[in-house]
């Protein structure tokens, strides 16, 4: 039944329907998950708040996605991939919306709400890239996960644009009542999207399967020849991602390493430009719009890339280039070509390979684990890597000293060791795809799952089999 998915060449209607969902999704989940520093700039100076106030209040939602990615992808393999993805949008959605109604001087409340908001989004990311990539072909597979991973800057860059210039009008409380409208992403699914085939037919619900995969294909359900035997559903427990330690070598370790290096940038970088180039905050936030547009432009590329290249020599790529590209900024700060600064340019060039690898790393995550626990481990990877947003701010702000976990103060002789550390957490990435990467592109969610299920012959047998070919 799914060998005729993995014979499409074109992409189906429905099938694009699909995509556009979870692309949709996708950014207004993001969009949600970083209003909140958006928000900090109008409140914090009224508010009076201090470092470790703000600490908690951003760092709460990426404290809720670590678990929530955990507990929503392991549900979405025990319930169904659809109800958690609807589920999850409720979820952060509804916490947004209520964080219209916080109280002058709550940040108590501020930060619980933000904890729930994460919890949902952390879930979404672990059942989005599943739900879509168990509905395409294999030669399709890596750049439409890619393609979907693509849409998260823009949902930051809509946060960014509501900020400056609809906040003025409607206030900081405004823009979380505009934060609700993912809401309606539940109801564009309910009316597109059926359950994953994959799923139905793990649980024994074949004929639903074969019905789920026509809608697809757009095809007559019974041109599909259904499985004449599957083995009996059973209960997916957490504890099996333990049966397969090169899967969560692999997807654990280059999360963090992804997470850690991507973040600290994020966080470090606006600040430096304010510093290094004696520019104001303003014009470092629109320098900062190029980096953002790097990976950008990197996350398509290897979305496009993908399939093509392979997925373990593409994230040793993102890696590798990630961690050359910050490294030489960090030693190239004072140098300027003209006008124009080499530490920005480089930034740019890095961002292209440490945010642009999310394409390869997000799809990856999911792929790297056998059907019955693509979310789990999904889940728990994204879950894991998540540490990274907590050690990454905390990791500068002991290096170069400061009381500030969130933005540490900038110290020009602390720079090539901040950098030397984000650079050392993107080569760990590169390494964990070296050392523990499982081929996945142009091999099918079913072969990859037969081979990861598939004990590996101990050495006598290989002793057994090699004097018998003698």
């Amino acid at each position: 039944m799914f060998e005729r998915l993995d014979e499409q060449r074109r992409l189906t209607r429905n099938q694009k329907k699909i995509i556009a969902a979870a692309i949709l999704g996708d950014a207004l989940e993001f969009f949600d998950y970083f209003l909140i520093g958006f928000v900090l700039a109008f409140i914090i100076g009224p508010w009076h708040l201090t470092y470790g106030q703000s600490a908690v209040i951003l760092l709460s939602s990426g404290v809720g996605a670590m678990i929530g990615a955990g507990v929503w992808g392991w549900l979405a393999d025990r319930i169904g991939r659809r109800r958690v993805f609807i589920a999850t949008v409720l979820n952060f959605s509804v916490a947004t919306g209520l964080l219209a109604l916080t109280p002058d001087n709550g940040w108590i409340y501020l930060a619980v709400l933000r904890f729930i908001v994460g919890f949902g989004v952390g879930g979404l990311y672990a059942v989005d890239l599943p739900l879509v990539q168990e509905f395409v072909p294999t030669a399709k597979r890596g750049m439409v996960g890619g393609l979907v991973t693509a849409a998260i800057p823009a949902g930051v860059m809509v946060g960014a644009f509501l900020g400056a210039f609809l906040a003025p009008e409607i206030g900081w409380r405004g823009l979380f009542l505009v934060g609700v409208a993912p809401a309606l992403m539940a109801l564009l699914i309910r009316a597109w999207v059926p359950e994953s085939p994959h799923w139905l037919a793990r649980t024994g619900r074949l004929e639903e399967a074969r019905r789920s995969l026509a809608w697809a294909m757009q095809v007559p359900a019974s041109s599909l020849k259904l499985p004449t035997a599957i083995e009996e559903p059973k209960p997916v427990a957490w504890t099996e991602l333990f049966r397969y330690p090169r899967s969560l070598a692999v997807s654990w370790i280059a999360s963090l390493g992804a997470q850690t290096g991507a973040y600290g940038v994020t966080l470090w970088v606006p600040t430096l430009f304010v510093l290094l180039l004696r520019v104001p905050p303003a014009e470092a936030s629109y320098l900062f719009i190029f980096i953002t547009l790097g990976g950008l432009v990197g996350r398509i590329a290897f979305s496009l890339m993908s399939d093509r290249i392979g997925r373990r020599t593409g994230g040793m790529l993102c890696g590798f280039g990630g961690a050359l590209f910050v490294l030489l900024a960090g030693m190239s700060y004072d140098v300027f070509i003209g006008t124009c600064s080499l530490f920005w340019l480089l930034l740019i060039a890095a961002a292209f390979f440490y945010d642009g690898g999310f394409a390869i790393l997000g799809p990856y995550m999911a792929e790297v684990w056998p059907a019955r626990l693509r979310t789990t481990g999904m889940g728990s990877a994204y879950g894991f890597g998540g540490l990274g947003k907590i050690i990454g701010p905390l990791g500068l702000a002991l290096i170069v000293g400061s009381s500030n976990v969130i933005k540490p103060e900038a110290k020009l002789d602390a720079i090539i060791p901040a950098f030397l550390y984000l650079a050392a957490w993107l080569g760990l990435t590169g390494v964990a795809f070296l050392a523990f990467g499982i081929e996945t592109a142009d091999r099918s969610i079913t072969e990859i799952d037969e081979d990861l299920n598939t004990p590996a012959p101990s050495p006598a047998a290989n002793v057994r089999a090699a004097s018998g070919a003698d």
